[in-house]
């Protein structure tokens, strides 16, 4: 008898942030995220941007206080405080806004990622291959500050280091007199970014930092602006200002279209769906897993990785998230940025990988940074990932099921997707019988895991459906036929004597990737293997109630060491519970995973299922997706409850 979930079994949120290891580097969840679909970067409770990479999301960092706390900040506070009264976003959007109290006054500080309006109108972008929009980035972290009591020391201090902290900054004058400094890379200029700060306050120059103190007073207003390419910095605060309400504006614009049920769990499911805009990187429709690298999984261990790329797992599933809210046009790029990846540039057809770089690149190589320190002296720092050249079976299976939600509301198969969509269904056939890596990533040897015949047959079953809207009946029946063919070899192999899916053929061990057998219509969910299934994972492949991928002791995935719970199970947990009819318990294991949220609700990777501490990269996509569908699972679940009418949020029929 499966055993309830009780909510209260896990600390308080912030309960752990009193811990007795000194504080050297923040909690990561303690980490606010801010975008503009071009740029990323995280900023810490005490006001220091912490994570950014320029120009891109994958490019090296000029602030790197995340991986080594030398390797560049930008702060900007009261001085002499680094714990503020409130942190919030404004809402509806990706403006972050911190309440300071000192003994003396009290501060907001504005940061925000400027978008404005479609600006390339003398000439053509760069970088852009996707129809352009309303609003685009302006290149620009603008940061504003409003003395709104008493009075208050500001300070601001800002310290790029170039290349990883590799590369230091020298920084120049350019302005009149103290309102505008320079800096550069001082070995290599050319060869990173270069960034210029503009400000209402008096610039210092001391080494490598740009500083600024001043006293405000009640009602005073200043701002700070860093911009990395030839858009004009605001000169005044008037401007500035002007410059922050088109960001809120550009941001509330889109979750606008969204469909967001009237409940009091609303507000996680837009910031998850703003989260997932923001992961997206606008020129080439791309979609990160993660802004960071290198977070650990376990402090301390080796399980770092580079997620700053777009796997074609994750950005499919990302697209399962943002249908259900309705919030379905970034397909379109994502579509047509998996069509240029798997096009060459002669035309002829190149096969689908793992995953690619933002801009479509197919090598990631993967390198360590020794110089930098880690988080929490968590070694090797990595950039890449050598996983782009791993043989994963289920990406087939996801990207077909993304396409197939994509169009069946439109009962049309474009036909510049069609051939795309044949060769993926192809290279199901060609190779669902051979061992592959997992949607784990596993750095062992490759084997015959069960959930990536599961998605193999995702792909023949969605291409079979695919094929009968376009009008190829033989070749659905065809697919179809393959489809059973595959089923019936998971249920041979895949399944022990007491109806439980086990991680590989002929093996006994439990994997969280099999609850998507019931999620993805693999059997349907009275189905008693389906049941046995995702209770034996609730019950044994759980600690403190929260999910892990699998028992490291009992998987060769190539490395050494543990890690925390992966929290997109525990979300797919919470939705297989909905669908096998376990509604309360589906409840309370949801309402224990909002409770584990960030302050501003965001997730890393994984939860610490001891402490309740967030580990790995932040934010991660796939976590915000997987919560996005099991909230609304448990919100339609109990609202079509006593009608019996629920239908999933990624319903494949």
């Amino acid at each position: 008898m499966a055993s309830h979930i009780d909510p209260t079994d896990l600390p308080l949120p912030g309960a752990f942030a009193m811990d007795a290891h000194p504080a050297v580097f923040p909690p990561i969840d303690e980490y606010a995220f801010l975008s503009d679909c071009e740029t990323n970067c995280l900023i810490a409770a005490n006001g220091s941007v912490e994570w950014m990479c320029l120009p891109r999301p994958d490019s090296p960092s000029v602030f790197g206080a995340l991986l080594d706390r030398s390797a560049g900040h930008f702060r900007l506070g009261p001085y002499g405080r680094t714990v503020p009264a409130a942190r919030r976003y404004l809402p509806g959007g990706m403006i972050l806004e911190t309440t300071w109290q000192t003994e003396t006054g009290w501060l907001i500080v504005r940061d925000a990622l400027v978008l404005g309006p479609w600006h390339n109108n003398d000439q053509r972008s760069r970088t852009h291959r996707r129809t352009p929009m309303d609003w685009d980035a302006e290149h620009m972290l603008l940061r504003t500050v409003k003395c709104v009591n008493g009075t208050v020391e500001l300070e601001m201090s800002c310290e790029p280091s170039f290349d990883y902290h590799l590369a230091p900054a020298s920084w120049e004058y350019t302005g009149k007199v103290y309102e505008q400094a320079t800096a550069v890379a001082r070995n290599d200029p050319s060869a990173n970014p270069t960034l210029v700060l503009t400000t209402d306050l008096r610039l210092g120059l001391e080494g490598r930092q740009a500083r600024a103190r001043t006293r405000l007073r009640e009602g005073d207003e200043v701002f700070v602006a860093l911009t990395w390419a030839e858009l004009p910095a605001p000169a005044t605060f008037a401007d500035a200002a002007e410059k922050m309400r088109s960001t809120i504006d550009s941001w509330r614009q889109w979750i606008t279209l969204g469909k967001f049920p009237d409940h009091p769990w609303r507000s996680y499911l837009q910031r998850s769906a703003l989260t997932l805009k923001g992961l997206t990187y606008a020129p080439t429709g791309a979609l990160l897993a993660a802004a960071s690298t290198s977070l650990p999984e376990q402090l301390g261990g080796q399980r770092n990785w580079d997620y700053r790329y777009t796997w074609v797992r994750d950005a499919s599933f990302a697209l399962w998230g943002l249908y259900t809210l309705g919030l379905d046009r970034e397909a379109d790029d994502f579509f047509a940025f998996l069509n240029d990846a798997t096009t060459g540039p002669d035309g002829d057809a190149v096969p689908l990988q793992v995953l690619y770089g933002i801009g479509g690149e197919r090598a990631i190589v993967e390198r360590e940074l020794t110089h930098l320190s880690g988080y929490d002296n968590a070694r090797p720092v990595r950039v890449g990932n050598d996983a782009y050249h791993q043989k994963q079976h289920d990406i087939w299976g996801t990207m077909l099921d993304a396409v197939y939600l994509h169009v069946k509301s439109r009962k049309q198969v474009p036909e510049t997707l069609w051939p795309l969509l044949q060769r993926q269904v192809g290279a199901a056939i060609a190779h669902w019988r051979e061992p592959d890596r997992s949607i784990w990533e596993v750095r062992g040897e490759p084997q015959h895991f069960t959930s990536s015949k599961v998605m193999c047959w995702v792909a023949l079953d969605r291409g079979a459906k695919l094929a009968t809207m376009h009008g190829q009946l033989e070749r659905a029946e065809e697919w179809r036929e393959i489809a059973e063919e595959i089923k019936a070899d998971v249920l041979t192999h895949g399944v022990t004597d007491e109806g439980v899916f086990t991680q590989t053929y002929g093996g006994d061990t439990l994997d969280a990737s099999l609850l998507l057998v019931p999620l993805t219509r693999f059997l349907p969910a009275d189905d008693p293997r389906v049941r046995a299934t995702v209770l034996a994972i609730a019950d044994r492949l759980t600690e403190n109630g929260l999910v892990l991928r699998y028992r490291t002791a009992t998987t060769d995935d190539g490395l050494t060491g543990t890690e925390g719970s992966f929290t997109i199970c525990s979300f797919w947990l919470v939705s297989a519970l909905v669908e096998i009819g376990e509604l309360q318990r589906a409840r309370h294991l949801c309402e224990r995973l909002l409770g584990l949220a960030s302050p501003l609700r965001l997730y890393a990777e994984e939860i610490d299922p001891r402490r309740g501490r967030h580990l790995g990269n932040f934010p991660q996509a796939f976590t915000h997706l997987a919560l996005i569908n099991a909230v609304t699972h448990v919100i339609r679940a109990e609202n079509d409850h006593d009608a019996g009418g629920f239908h999933p949020a990624h319903h494949a029929n």
